[in-house]
């Protein structure tokens, strides 16, 4: 395994599956049919950190969701694919849209249809609840949960490793 910190030095980009990762992976049907999605308030602040400094952040999700939608589009995320089983040439044309090399962009998975980019990607993330073969794939694996603060973690750690985690407190504390 690669040391995860010196691989995350040269991170631009991160890209985040989203059931499982940015949630924690539950379907939740009201009445009414009307699909909701829990999402945690320190995940979207911590994307607000990673922009404050530079650091772009992109969405590739399986299904296609309005309440994922709507998040992504609240937090500010130019780079969303959603309703894309098949994430490997997303990622690259990502990458290609932000201008970086994919050994400068990170990928945050938890089940199998993230391997691929997880192995392009040149710091493979997960989650604690992912699937063991996405865990064995990671360089590097969150503490929280999906939906529980995991890509809050993942983004104080990429941040942390480029020298950018003061100035990032510094936007929201001066």
């Amino acid at each position: 395994m690669a040391d995860a910190t010196a691989l995350a030095r040269n991170i631009k980009l991160l890209v985040l599956d989203v059931d499982g990762v940015f949630t924690d992976g539950g379907l939740y049907y009201g009445d009414e049919g009307i699909l909701m999605k829990r999402f945690s308030v320190q995940d979207g602040l911590g994307v607000k950190l990673a922009q404050s400094v530079g650091l772009e952040i992109g969405v590739i999700t399986g299904l296609d969701q309005k309440p994922v939608e709507k998040r992504v589009t609240e937090l500010g995320i130019k780079y969303y694919y959603a309703g894309h089983h098949r994430k490997l040439p997303l990622f690259e044309k990502m990458c290609e849209e932000v201008g970086v090399a994919p050994e400068e962009a990170a990928y945050m998975g938890d089940d199998w249809i993230d391997l691929a980019v997880m192995s392009r990607a040149g710091l493979a993330l997960c989650v604690p609840n992912a699937v063991p073969e996405v865990i064995e794939a990671a360089d590097w694996m969150s503490t929280r949960k999906g939906g529980h603060g995991a890509v809050r973690e993942a983004i104080s750690f990429i941040l942390e490793a480029r020298g950018l985690k003061e100035q990032a407190l510094r936007h929201w504390v001066d």
